[in-house]
């Protein structure tokens, strides 16, 4: 087990930052709340939001610009890469802030080795699982996907690997029955915030072990695929009701009836199929009533309880039957 090397006595470390949503944001107000110097931030570049599709600035660019930080936002960080020059001067820039660490959190670009290595202290990431559990791009949604109980942070040394760092510290907390990607995303990224200071107090104490992570348990969270958001009725059903909560707010959940429209899902609960619904095909609607639709599946009914139709807004399943007719009987493609 090895350590990081602590920062001269009376000196705070000079902490780069790399990240873009508000899980990064929220980690970047901590460590200035904590009195740290962050001599630059890097995120990435404004991208097409909302109805208009207007450029808006990711979350942390919002917060480095409010606190008036040095910030960068290339497109790029390999020097041999499509973007060649901004990557260059990214380096440059990384260079003359010297900064002893950096912390990256959900950044949305590859580090290279030449970044990896500039800090003094090498680079640490703000990871939302419980390593080496759900490597990857989307250990949320995955974790909640697939009925784990219990998720966390893990606080990272970064190496050339897809999220196969030595552990620094990590945090775990319990996935609740109700928890939707979005609620899950606000809990982690108070944790992650909150785990990270710690991080860099004892790393400044030269007081931060690192251990490799366990061969054993490695899974990978692949990024989510719009196609995903398709309910399969051929899968159990709960299955689909962690998918729908796996995926809110993006990409969401849906089915189409059989004329074509496509109804959005916003919440669903598995229950019990008597041996009668058992014998219906796969994507039946069995019964549509206040409490909720029921359509069979694989293994059990999924009981659809919000949705939205096309060109409408999510609601209750009282109110959405208003003026639908009885969908009982229907088989769902």
């Amino acid at each position: 087990m090895s350590g990081l090397s602590a920062t001269a006595p009376g000196r705070r470390l000079r902490v780069a930052f790399a990240g873009t949503p508000e899980f990064a944001a929220q980690a970047l107000r901590a460590i200035l709340a904590a009195g740290y110097v962050v001599p630059l931030v890097l995120t990435q570049p404004d991208r097409p939001a909302g109805r208009g599709m207007n450029l808006q600035a990711s979350a942390v660019k919002q917060v480095a610009l409010a606190a008036q930080m040095s910030l960068l936002q290339p497109q790029g960080l390999r020097l041999d890469g499509r973007y060649a020059d901004q990557a260059a001067s990214a380096h440059d820039a990384l260079r003359a802030a010297a900064p002893d660490v950096m912390v990256v959190a959900a950044y949305g670009l590859i580090l290279p080795v030449s970044v990896l290595t500039l800090p003094r202290l090498g680079c640490l990431n703000i990871h939302g699982s419980l390593l080496p559990r759900w490597r990857g791009a989307a250990p949320i949604q995955r974790a909640i996907e697939a009925g784990d109980a219990q998720t966390g942070i893990t606080l990272m040394q970064m190496d050339a690997g897809l999220d196969t760092g030595d552990m620094l510290l990590h945090k775990a907390l319990p996935i609740s029955p109700d928890d939707t990607a979005a609620t899950l995303h606000d809990k982690l990224a108070a944790l992650g915030a909150e785990l990270v200071v710690q991080g860099l107090d004892a790393l400044e104490r030269g007081a931060l072990p690192a251990r490799p992570q366990p061969s054993e348990g490695v899974t990978y969270a692949a990024k989510i695929a719009k196609s995903e958001a398709v309910l399969d009725w051929t899968q159990p059903a709960d299955l689909l009701a962690r998918r729908v909560r796996a995926f809110s707010p993006w990409p969401g959940t849906q089915f189409s009836l059989p004329d074509g429209r496509i109804i959005k899902v916003g919440a669903a609960v598995a229950v019990a199929a008597s041996a009668d619904q058992m014998q219906k095909a796969p994507g039946a609607v069995l019964q549509m009533q206040a409490e909720g639709l029921d359509v069979r599946c694989a293994e059990g009914v999924l009981r659809i309880t919000r949705l939205q139709k096309p060109g409408g807004t999510m609601k209750d399943m009282a109110q959405w039957a208003q003026g639908t007719s009885d969908l009982t009987g229907l088989v769902l493609p």
